[in-house]
C-alpha cells in the first residue's frame, strides 16, 4: 500500500520537486530523439544546426588490422616456368675489360711450302729459218727446275699454274730480217722483230703471263718473202729464253 502511495506521488509532482523529497533526479530525455547520437552518420547525412548533436565531433573507431595478422605459412609448391617472351633488342656494349695475361706459346707451324718454277735456256748457233713456221730449238740449260723445259722441242711446260715472267733475248743477222713470236700454246702473245741492217744488234723482249697447268710457252720463227734469222756462234751466247713464277694461283 505504501508503495503504490508514493508511487502516485512522484507521478503527480513536477520534477523540481523531487530533490526535496530525497528522490534521484532523472534526466530529461525528448521522447522523439535518441538518447545519444548515432555512432558515425554517413557522410552524407544531412545534419540541422538545431540539431543538439551538430557541434560535437564524429567518432569513428578503428581497427589496429595487425593484431589480427596470423603467422607466416610454408612455401608453397613451385609452378610450372611460363613460356619464353620475345627476344629484345640488342643493349649498349660494355666497357672494355682488362687486358688478360699473355699466353704460352704454341707449338711451331708447319713449313711454308712454296711453289717454284724457273727455266733459262740458249742456243749457241744461228738458225735460219727454212719453213714458214718454225719452233726455235735450244741447245743450252742454265736454269731447268723439274726438267719442265724440253730443249729438242724448244717448249716449257707449266705444271704450277700462276703469273709468269718471260724474256727472250737475240742477236740479228746483218741484211737479214727477224721476226719472231712468243707463244703461248698456239697462240702468239708477243713479237720481237727487227729490220734489214747493215749492223746486227741485240733485241729483246719480255711479258707477263698467266699460265694454266699444262700450257706450253715457245719461240716461234716466223718466214715472209724475206730470209729470217738469229745470229749466233759457238763461243759465246747470243740467243736466250727465259721464264720464272711470280705468283702462284693458290696466292692470287
Amino acid at each position: 500500500m505504501a508503495a503504490s502511495t508514493l508511487m502516485l506521488l512522484a507521478l503527480a509532482l513536477p520534477t523540481a520537486a523531487w530533490p526535496g523529497l530525497g528522490l534521484p533526479r532523472r534526466p530529461c530525455v525528448h521522447c522523439c530523439r535518441p538518447a545519444w547520437p548515432p555512432a558515425s552518420p554517413g557522410p552524407y547525412a544531412h545534419v540541422s544546426a538545431r540539431d543538439p548533436w551538430w557541434g560535437l565531433p564524429r567518432v569513428r573507431p578503428t581497427i589496429d588490422i595487425s593484431i589480427l595478422k596470423g603467422e607466416k605459412g610454408e612455401a608453397g609448391v613451385r609452378g610450372r616456368s611460363g613460356r619464353s617472351g620475345e627476344e629484345g633488342p640488342p643493349g649498349f656494349r660494355g666497357p672494355q675489360g682488362r687486358k688478360g695475361q699473355k699466353g704460352q706459346a704454341g707449338p711451331p707451324g708447319a713449313p711454308c711450302q712454296r711453289a717454284y718454277a724457273a727455266f733459262s735456256v740458249g742456243r749457241r748457233e744461228g738458225l735460219h729459218s727454212g719453213e714458214d713456221l718454225q719452233a726455235v730449238p735450244f741447245d743450252t740449260e742454265l736454269v731447268n727446275l723439274d726438267g719442265a723445259f724440253d730443249l729438242a722441242s724448244g717448249r716449257f711446260r707449266c705444271a704450277v699454274p700462276g703469273v709468269y715472267f718471260l724474256s727472250l733475248n737475240v742477236h740479228t743477222w746483218n741484211h737479214k730480217e727477224t721476226y719472231l713470236h712468243v707463244m703461248l700454246n698456239r697462240r702468239p702473245t708477243a713479237v720481237l722483230y727487227a729490220q734489214p741492217s747493215e749492223r746486227s744488234v741485240m733485241q729483246a723482249q719480255s711479258l707477263l703471263l698467266p699460265l694454266a697447268a699444262g700450257d706450253t710457252v715457245w719461240v716461234r720463227m716466223f718466214r715472209r718473202d724475206r730470209d729470217n734469222a738469229i745470229y749466233g756462234e759457238r763461243g759465246d751466247l747470243y740467243i736466250t729464253f727465259s721464264g720464272h713464277l711470280v705468283k702462284p694461283d693458290a696466292e692470287l
